[in-house]
């Protein structure tokens, strides 16, 4: 059983924090409630305290009636600060719905709440699942927000896409299904997020040895070039740079001076990480050799074009019944990376596949890239890959390890991979 301190704040999501502490209740989980005024509006503290059986407190002054204690445990004797006591008790904090008004609060280090007091006070892992309207969340300032929290430490539950509040509205906003958002806290309480777990001489696969890439200089690659047709078309795919960027805030997060060569992204790169932009795959090679040398570790994720066309117009080609266009290959970035790299450096792979037996053609290009792990994934599995908040990978490493990475989003398929890339590094130092 672990003690869930659920923070609500106002939203009509917050019907779905009651299904959440419904669910944790019945997995044997204490739960105690706080939130903000305006959630009040949307449900009441009699809902909650029904579902928990324990008070509900919304104003930092006022008292609490079990004096901190969660559902089950003994009361203490002395009369604690009320808000403090609450966080300072519990192994999680959960905030959902997390608005984008609360979300700017915590990336300022606000406490105008409860609930923001208690996320700035809090030492246990921070759990936050934002849900609000489709523009508010593609809002560069909400987008800026939320690699902040990335950062910092604080686990995102990503909001889904489909129907909003607003009539007829669709879009991505809507906050995640409460089973996802248990099964995230109960995953980050199994792993100990932001606690420090104990070193190990040389840690199995998935597992992390501590601070391993601080201090490491960390290469990342994301998003998907464009080969210019003409004046002002294009070939290029549907990369939109969320799992590198993802990598780099993560890389970030452990400590390491990270570099992210970003490709045409359609998110904004992490705050606190050195951004280079590139258009083509020209761009990208020329960035990379500049940069290589230097690295400790490649994260190859973005995608890069096969193929561009030999003869590009230098203007708009104008509209006909047929064009045939010629395309030549372009060079492979990573391979010829790994060819002229230093023996302690780390270059990793990653291969978007189309069905079938897409793990065995990964192997076959780890051995011929010269890499030392390659992650795959299935594009042709809906809502996975390219453009999508979620990814499902397997991490395939010279070392002969092959580790399965269930779908989930970018932020936690990130740090998986970076468990395999600090594994790899201290196997390496211990050789």
């Amino acid at each position: 059983m672990a003690r869930i301190l659920l923070g609500v704040c106002g939203g009509i999501a917050a019907y779905k924090a009651a299904e959440l502490v419904r669910l944790a209740t019945e997995r044997g989980h204490a739960v105690r409630v706080v939130q903000t005024p305006t959630s009040v509006r949307f449900v009441g503290r009699a809902t909650f305290e029904a579902i928990t059986g324990a008070p509900v407190l919304v104003d930092e002054f006022e008292p609490d009636p079990l004096r901190g204690a969660y559902p089950g445990e003994e009361m203490p004797r002395h009369q604690p600060i009320s808000h403090l006591a609450l966080v300072e008790r519990c192994d999680v904090y959960c905030i959902a719905p997390a608005t984008a008004n609360t979300i700017a609060k915590l990336v300022a280090g606000q406490a105008d709440s409860l609930v923001t007091t208690a996320a700035l006070a809090c030492r246990a892992p921070v759990v936050v699942a934002p849900a609000m309207n489709d523009a508010m969340w593609r809002n560069v300032f909400t987008s800026a927000n939320v690699e902040r929290l990335r950062a910092a430490g604080i686990v995102v539950v990503e909001p889904e896409t489909g129907r909003l509040a607003s009539l007829g509205e669709w879009g991505a906003g809507r906050l995640a299904d409460p089973e996802r958002i248990l099964a995230v806290l109960e995953s980050t309480l199994a792993g100990g997020q932001g606690r420090s777990p104990e070193p190990a001489a040389l840690p199995a696969s998935g597992e992390a040895q501590p601070n391993a890439l601080a201090g490491k200089r960390v290469l990342v690659t994301a998003g998907g070039t464009r080969e210019p047709l003409d004046a002002v078309r294009f070939i290029g795919n549907r990369s939109s740079g969320r799992m590198g960027v993802a990598l780099a805030a993560a890389a970030n997060k452990r400590g390491a001076r990270v570099t992210l060569v970003g490709a045409n992204l359609a998110v904004p790169p992490p705050v606190g990480v050195e951004h280079v932009a590139v258009e083509t795959v020209a761009e990208l090679s020329a960035a990379l050799d500049e940069r290589f040398p230097s690295c400790d570790v490649l994260l190859m994720a973005a995608a890069v074009s096969d193929f561009r066309p030999a003869d590009a117009a230098r203007v708009k080609l104008e509209r006909g019944e047929r064009l045939a266009i010629e395309l030549e290959p372009t060079e492979d970035i990573v391979a010829g990376l790994a060819s002229q790299r230093r023996a302690e450096q780390l270059v990793v792979g990653f291969a978007a596949e189309h069905g079938g037996d897409f793990v065995a053609r990964a192997r076959t290009k780890l051995a011929r890239k010269g890499l030392d792990a390659i992650v795959a994934n299935d594009v042709s599995v809906p809502g996975i890959g390219f453009d999508s908040t979620e990814n499902a990978v397997v991490i395939v490493t010279a070392d002969g390890v092959e580790r399965r990475v269930e779908r989930q989003a970018k932020s936690a398929v990130a740090e998986a991979v970076l468990d395999e890339v600090e594994r790899l590094l201290v196997t390496r130092a211990a050789r």
